[in-house]
């Protein structure tokens, strides 16, 4: 029997998983206009002056026999099964993976991104000054403890218009509070910001809430959750094309034990390495089996020499346990080296993965 043509648009945590999963049993072919995977869990690394947080696609894509075409998807065609990229390319597909994951909402040219995390470290290389970071979520707290620590010259000021870390247990928060108030950082709870002009301040870093890049599905009439990303069932396809499945931040997924899955690392692996498990197993006759996922901890790094380790519960909530200081940061360091790992072996053993724990 012919093998299935398998399109996969985005080459992150999600779509770069399922792409190696599927790769020994489908024809893959990898959409992407990078030609390199970011790990973006780095980014604020990255911006304090990491050198490199890539690795060469073709180092995992091309060895596993995968196609990659370095060119971004500008149309889906579902009534056609077909997908235009903006090189002019029509490609076909039998089953589509979504997997395009999420991005900071734009806040204008005067803001940096932790997408832009590059051009940020150039402009603290040209002189110091003050830098605010705006969001007091998991990412911010990461941006301006890694840039306090690494740019002792720039004051850093943390504005959210919440608590710091309002998903950590009270140790975690006074953890993080602490940790930063001693790199030097200001921070300003309780104040909501608009957008970067209302800020007096040299620089500013934007690292409010992440959103679903769901814009494409949503022209081609997929249906999409009240949250803002596809929605799909518990086998990961889309509720109104189930030729399409939908991984990682661009997916509204959720399961009975975790509820609604962050957008995040810990849950885009798992669900790309799932959805082409529902892949294989219609290619075989067999009906999908739901996603079965629960959270155990969350993980922050807080410079290089400290971290946070947070245990949750399966939904996510805060546990009143954690792992602080030093072993923490080295935790930290060795869960996301583990996400490279993982993607290495799905390129040299796919059928592994499936025996991790929490992957299926």
């Amino acid at each position: 029997m012919e093998k299935q043509q398998v399109l996969v648009l985005g080459a992150g945590y999600a779509g770069l998983m399922a792409a190696l999963r599927l790769a020994p049993h489908t024809r893959v072919t990898l959409v992407d206009p990078s030609t390199a995977f970011t790990e973006r869990i780095r980014l604020h690394e990255r911006a304090a002056g990491r050198p490199d947080i890539t690795h060469p696609l073709d180092a995992l894509a091309r060895r596993a026999g995968i196609a990659h075409v370095a060119a971004r998807a500008t149309r889906i065609d579902p009534a056609a099964r077909q997908v235009t990229t903006d090189d002019g390319r029509q490609l076909p597909y039998d089953r589509l993976v979504y997997a395009l994951g999420s991005r900071t909402p734009d806040p204008g040219e005067r803001a940096y991104t932790p997408e832009t995390a590059a051009e940020l470290h150039k402009r603290l290389l040209d002189g110091p000054g003050e830098l605010t970071v705006v969001g007091g979520g998991l990412t911010g707290i990461e941006l301006a403890a890694e840039i306090a620590e690494s740019q002792p010259a720039w004051k850093v000021r943390l504005i959210t218009g919440d608590e710091v870390g309002t998903g950590l247990s009270a140790k975690g928060r006074a953890h993080v509070r602490s940790t930063l108030t001693g790199l030097g950082v200001r921070i300003e709870e309780g104040r909501r910001v608009a957008c970067p002009e209302d800020i007096d301040t040299d620089a500013v870093v934007w690292a409010t809430a992440m959103t679903a890049n769901a814009a494409l599905a949503e022209a081609a009439g997929i249906t999409l959750d009240p949250s803002g990303g596809i929605s799909v069932d518990g086998a990961l396809r889309s509720v109104s094309h189930p030729e399409i499945y939908a991984v990682g931040d661009a997916a509204a997924m959720a399961t009975p034990a975790a509820g609604h899955l962050r957008m995040a690392c810990a849950t885009a692996l798992p669900a790309g390495s799932h959805a082409a498990s529902s892949i294989l197993a219609e290619t075989r006759g067999r009906q999908p089996e739901p996603l079965r996922f629960r959270f155990v901890v969350q993980c922050v790094s807080l410079g290089r020499r400290d971290g946070l380790i947070q245990l949750v519960r399966a939904d996510d909530s805060p546990r009143e346990r954690v792992l602080r200081g030093g072993l923490a940061a080295r935790a930290k360091e060795r869960v996301v080296r583990s996400t490279v790992s993982m993607l290495r072996l799905a390129a040299r053993r796919p059928g592994a993965v499936p025996l991790i724990p929490g992957m299926s």
